[in-house]
C-alpha cells in the first residue's frame, strides 16, 4: 500500500459520520429491546438479524475492538496488535457470522492480593469484531429479560447498585446470610446447557458454539488443548455469556414458600451472589436449591467458601456482618440516640453500616507501600503522579459508604509511608528542612505533599475525598429503554467518576462536543484541551472538554494544523520584534538593518 492511498484511507476513516452510524445502530437496538419486553420475539428475531447484517453495525464493531478498546493492542493466536484504516475497512466490509473459530490464546493474570493466577482467552481481532457484532444484537434481548437483581457485566449496573440492592434487603430486620461462592465457575460451563439457554436462531447458535469450543493454545506451557466447557474469560461476548449462564437463579429462590410474608433475596454481581432471609430453615433450604440448580450446568457451590453468616449475632463462631465485593457489611446493635429506624419512625435498636472490608484496606496500603518502596531513588512529582491514580480509584470506590474513618486512618499510615521516604533521601538534614522541601502549605492545610518548579503537582489525601451516597438504579431498568437523560444523569453522578469529568459531563448535558451524540454506558470518555495546550491553551477547566475517544482521535489529527498556525505566527511576532528593535542605516538610498 502507498503512502497516497495510507493517507487517503486515513481520512476516509476518520470522517466517517460515526453521529449517523451510532444513531441508526442506537436505534435497532432500541427496538429489539422493546420488541422482547413486550414478547414478541419473532419481530425481535427479524430486528437482530437485520443488525448483524448491518454495514453500520459492522463498522462500529471494528472501531470497539481496534479503536475504542483498552485492549485493542493484545494480540491472539495471529500476532496481529493494530490495524491501518484501510485494514479496518477491509474488515468491516467482510465481517458476517460463520461456524468455525480461531484458536484462542490463553493469557495468565495474577489475582488482586493472592498468589493465584486467573486464565485469559484471548481472541483474534477479526474474531472480536464478530463477537462485537453478535453481542450488539444479543445484549439489547438478555437485558429485556434479565433480572432486577443482577448487577455484574451489565451496562448501567455496578457493584455499588448490589451494595445499595443488599443495603435496602436488610435495613429493617436483621438477617441470615449465605455468602456463597461457585467453584470456577467460568471454566466449567456445561457448552448444551448454555446454548439451549441462549435459544437464538440456528447461524448465530452455531457460530456461538464455534466460540465456546475454541481450540486452546498456551505459549507459555507450550500446548494445545481443546476446550469441552466453561465460557473462555477475554473474549468480547463471554461476560454476556456467563450471566445467560446463570441467569434464571434469582426467580429460582423466589419461588420458595416461607410462612411469613417477607421472601428470600438473591443479590448477583457476575457469579458472585448472596441470600438473604429472617429465619435460618429458609437459608439452608435455598442453599440446597442452588446446588441443585448448578448442577444442571455442571457447577457446584465451593463447600470451603460458602458460609452462613448472621447480620446482627455471632453465627457458629463466625463474626456478624460478612465481606461482599470488596465491602464489610453488618449491623451494630446501639441505644435509641444512634439507632436506625422504620419507615414509620420506630427505632430498630440496631444500625446497619457499611464500609471497607479489611482485606480491601490491606491490599490498598500494600500497593502504596510498594509503590513507594520501588520509587525510592525517583523524583517527587513522580512519585505523586503514580500514587494519585493508586488514591483516587480506591477512594471513588468507597466513597458511597461510611468510610471516613478508614480514610483518615489510611492517610495517617500514607504520611508515614511518604514520611520515611522522605527522610533516607537526606539522612543528614533536619527533620525541618526535610519537611519545608517536601510539604506545602496550600489554603488552610499546612502539610501537603506538594513538588514545586516545572512539575508542580500535589498528592491526593484520602481524608479529603467528600463521602457521596450511591443512588440504586431503578428496577430493572436498561440502558436500552431510551431514558436518555436518567442514564446521562447517572453517568455523571457514577462514584467512580474523576469529579472533573463528571463536571464536564454536567456541563456538557451528557453529549459529546465534537459529534453532539449522548454518552452511553460503555463509551471510552477523554478529556480534550479545546485549545491544545502547544498551541497556547491552558489546563483549566474552562479550556477542557469531555469528548468520544474516536472523536477525540478525530480532533487531535485537526489540532496539528492549529498548533503549526500557531508556531509560525509565534515565529512571525518574534521575528517582528526583532525586526522593530533594530537600528537603520542608508545605504544607496534603501533602508538597511545595522
Amino acid at each position: 500500500m502507498s503512502k497516497t492511498d495510507s493517507q487517503q484511507n486515513t481520512v476516509e476513516w476518520n470522517q466517517l459520520n460515526w453521529r449517523k452510524i451510532q444513531k441508526v445502530v442506537w436505534k435497532l437496538q432500541k427496538r429489539i429491546y422493546r420488541a422482547y419486553v413486550n414478547g414478541d420475539v419473532r419481530k425481535g428475531r427479524r430486528l437482530q438479524k437485520t443488525l448483524i447484517k448491518s454495514y453500520y453495525n459492522r463498522l462500529l464493531s471494528v472501531r470497539k475492538v481496534t479503536q475504542d478498546n483498552s485492549g485493542k493492542k493484545t494480540a491472539g493466536v495471529d500476532q496481529v496488535k493494530s490495524l491501518t484504516p484501510k485494514q479496518r475497512f477491509q474488515l468491516a466490509e467482510n465481517l458476517k457470522l460463520g461456524d468455525k473459530s480461531k484458536p484462542i490464546r490463553r493469557v495468565w493474570i495474577p489475582k488482586p492480593g493472592k498468589n493465584e493466577k486467573r486464565p485469559l482467552g484471548i481472541p483474534i481481532m477479526r474474531e472480536r469484531a464478530v463477537q462485537a457484532l453478535a453481542k450488539a444484537a444479543l445484549e439489547p434481548e438478555w437485558e429485556a429479560l434479565f433480572e432486577g437483581n443482577s448487577f455484574g457485566f451489565r451496562p448501567g449496573r455496578s457493584a455499588h447498585d448490589a451494595i445499595e440492592a443488599i443495603f435496602n434487603q436488610i435495613r429493617s430486620v436483621p438477617k441470615y446470610v449465605l455468602d456463597a461462592d461457585i467453584s470456577k465457575c467460568f471454566d466449567r460451563i456445561n457448552h448444551q446447557k448454555l446454548l439451549a439457554k441462549v435459544n437464538t436462531y440456528p447461524k448465530l447458535r452455531r457460530q456461538i458454539k464455534a466460540w465456546l469450543k475454541a481450540e486452546i493454545v498456551d505459549y507459555i506451557k507450550n500446548e494445545r488443548t481443546p476446550n469441552d466447557k466453561g465460557t473462555p474469560q477475554g473474549g468480547v461476548i463471554s461476560p454476556l455469556l456467563s450471566n445467560i449462564a446463570l441467569h434464571g437463579l434469582e426467580n429460582r429462590i423466589k419461588q420458595v414458600k416461607t410462612k411469613g410474608r417477607i421472601k428470600p433475596a438473591l443479590i448477583r454481581y457476575a457469579d458472585d451472589f448472596i441470600i438473604v432471609h429472617p429465619e435460618l430453615e429458609i437459608i439452608k433450604l435455598c442453599q440446597s436449591i442452588v446446588s441443585e440448580w448448578l448442577k444442571e450446568y455442571d457447577l457446584e457451590l465451593n463447600t470451603e467458601k460458602t458460609r452462613i453468616k448472621h447480620t446482627l449475632e455471632m453465627f457458629e463462631k463466625n463474626q456478624p456482618g460478612f465481606d461482599f465485593l470488596g465491602f464489610n457489611i453488618r449491623q451494630y446493635k446501639v441505644g435509641k440516640y444512634k439507632s436506625g429506624k422504620k419507615s414509620n419512625g420506630e427505632k430498630l435498636g440496631f444500625k446497619t453500616i457499611i464500609k471497607p472490608s479489611t482485606e480491601s484496606v490491606r491490599r490498598h496500603y500494600q500497593k502504596i507501600a510498594d509503590t513507594v518502596k520501588r520509587l525510592n531513588a525517583a523524583p517527587q512529582h513522580k512519585l505523586i503522579t503514580e500514587l494519585n491514580p493508586i488514591i483516587r480509584g480506591w477512594c471513588n470506590y468507597f466513597k458511597t459508604v461510611c468510610s471516613k474513618e478508614t480514610f483518615s486512618k489510611i492517610a495517617s499510615l500514607t504520611y508515614l509511608r511518604i514520611r520515611r521516604w522522605a527522610d533516607r533521601r537526606h539522612p543528614n538534614k533536619s527533620k525541618t528542612w526535610v519537611s519545608n522541601k517536601y510539604w506545602k502549605t496550600v489554603k488552610e492545610d499546612n502539610w501537603v505533599f506538594k513538588s514545586t518548579g516545572k512539575y508542580e503537582t500535589a498528592l491526593i489525601k484520602h481524608a479529603k475525598i467528600e463521602i457521596t451516597r450511591h443512588i440504586k438504579v431503578k428496577g430493572e431498568a436498561s440502558p436500552y429503554d431510551g431514558k436518555t437523560l436518567y442514564w446521562g444523569k447517572r453517568m455523571s453522578n457514577h462514584p467512580e467518576m474523576k469529579k472533573s469529568v463528571a463536571n464536564l459531563l454536567k456541563k456538557q448535558k451528557g453529549k459529546c462536543n465534537w459529534c453532539g451524540l449522548p454518552f452511553q454506558e460503555g463509551d471510552k470518555l477523554d478529556s480534550d484541551h479545546i485549545q491544545p495546550v502547544k498551541a497556547g491553551g491552558s489546563n483549566k477547566l474552562e479550556n477542557r472538554q469531555l469528548l468520544h475517544k474516536h472523536c477525540h482521535d478525530i480532533k487531535t489529527k485537526s489540532d496539528l494544523l492549529v498548533i503549526k498556525r500557531y508556531k509560525a505566527q509565534k515565529e512571525w511576532n518574534k521575528t517582528l520584534k526583532q525586526f522593530n528593535n533594530k537600528e537603520w542605516q542608508w545605504v544607496d538610498d534603501i533602508p538597511t538593518l545595522v
